[in-house]
């Protein structure tokens, strides 16, 4: 395991699914966490059980301010910022294009594509001038390849595709080390609702066909040491076997 004693970490999407088990697994490596979602109830739980390493800020990342002032909560807690996950996201409103409500369509965009931007944005300042930091960002095969009633959520995932790749370029020479991870699909309460959607052939998997949330969270822990370095500004594949084996996972 990844040894994160003294690091600070802050999670998005940090109420459930891949963001908990993301605050388990680096709280666990010995790292300070700060778990950032709109369900203030749900992180502050989780910041009970994690103890005095652990700190709840409610936020939603939708809007810009609100991040920045997590960011600068989180420094004013821990003393400063190592990892930023941007994990963050939704998968309704599913609908086909023909028939998607036009606000439904921007609230994802707002989360999903804009949420990563304004972390990028608040954070990428701290960190260089600190030396640099880890931005990791939870992708999705959607972002390379269309699928039905999911126009949303692929062009957000695209574009998050592509602002982790500017990153890496323009804050790869001053210490930012930025990398997605593609996880697959993972048993988590986004796959519930795609599921219920009846839409595609997603919803049409059983559920011991998705990963544990487990897999991920410490998939994001590795992609913090210097052997994830050949992904920077890009994306690794849960599905491939060998990143599974380099985790630990398999």
């Amino acid at each position: 395991m990844t040894d994160m004693t003294g690091k600070t970490i802050l999670i998005t999407g940090a109420s459930r699914g891949i963001g908990a088990s993301a605050a388990r697994v680096f709280a666990d490596a010995g790292a300070n966490v700060a778990l950032v979602a709109r369900s203030e109830e749900a992180i502050a739980d989780l910041t009970a059980e994690i103890g005095a390493q652990a700190v709840a800020i409610p936020c939603d990342v939708s809007r810009y301010w609100e991040v920045e002032k997590a960011i600068n909560a989180t420094v004013g807690q821990f003393g400063g910022l190592d990892v930023l996950i941007n994990n963050a996201g939704v998968i309704e409103p599913i609908a086909h294009l023909a028939e998607a409500d036009p606000d439904g369509w921007a609230h994802a965009i707002d989360i999903n594509l804009k949420g990563v931007f304004h972390g990028m944005r608040a954070a990428m300042p701290v960190m260089q001038a600190a030396g640099g930091g880890s931005i990791l960002t939870v992708s999705s095969g959607a972002a390379h390849s269309p699928i039905e009633a999911w126009s949303h959520y692929c062009a957000s995932k695209a574009g998050v595709a592509m602002l982790t790749a500017c990153a890496d370029l323009e804050g790869r020479a001053k210490g930012i080390r930025a990398i997605g991870l593609s996880p697959g699909t993972v048993a988590t309460e986004m796959q519930r609702e795609i599921k219920a959607s009846g839409i595609n052939p997603v919803s049409k998997l059983d559920w011991s066909d998705h990963v544990p949330p487990e897999w991920p969270a410490r998939t994001l822990l590795w992609m913090c040491g210097p052997d994830a370095d050949d992904w920077l500004g890009g994306e690794i594949a849960l599905r491939d076997e060998e990143i599974r084996r380099r985790v630990g996972l398999i």
